[in-house]
């Protein structure tokens, strides 16, 4: 992808062109899961899929490949959904992007106490310091994850936030999906 540093570990690149691929569909996306899959691996043992890809013939030893899976039942909660999941060998971690609102830390105090659910959700979409923001999270077998956070009033290739412990939750609940 254009806007992909290259400088980059794999998975971060492999964040971000995510996240630029998510982004260039607009927002109000439904989530996407995505399988990451060793780039050297797939050409080597699938490269009718490679070339389907527009992987080219250029050596690149530590390259992670982003395939997106099939949609993501709407009517199952998504740590529901996330609970279903077993990756074959083949995959070597997965990434899921999906738009939430998010308050500041100081709107946490303003919080009614007696809110869940439904409320609780209607509450955030209607406080007036909400962000609409676009979380791609990825991880590897091994632990390792990261995360690129785009907020939709800053919505720039250049505005995009990059970390490893930006969304914790949810990076764990994509790990336990290696889980035997």
């Amino acid at each position: 992808m254009s806007n992909t540093p290259m400088a980059a570990n794999p998975l971060t690149r492999a964040v971000l062109e995510i996240d630029e691929y998510v982004s260039g569909l607009g927002w109000d996306q439904p989530a996407r899961l995505f399988a990451l899959v060793d780039t050297a691996r797939l050409r080597a043992e699938q490269p009718s899929l490679a070339d389907r890809l527009g992987l080219g013939d250029e050596p690149e030893q530590s390259g992670l490949t982003p395939i997106e899976q099939d949609e993501i039942p709407t009517g199952k909660p998504l740590d529901e959904f996330l609970a279903t999941i077993a990756w074959p060998d083949a995959v070597a971690g997965c990434a899921l992007a999906v738009e939430r609102l998010m308050l500041p830390p100081s709107a946490e105090a303003q919080v009614p106490k007696d809110l869940s659910g439904a409320a609780l959700t209607k509450w955030v979409a209607e406080h007036p310091d909400r962000q609409e923001v676009r979380m791609t999270v990825a991880v590897l077998r091994d632990g390792t994850r990261e995360s690129a956070l785009r907020l939709r009033e800053k919505d720039s290739p250049t505005e995009v936030l990059t970390g490893s412990d930006l969304v914790p939750g949810l990076a764990e609940a994509l790990t336990a999906t290696f889980e035997d």
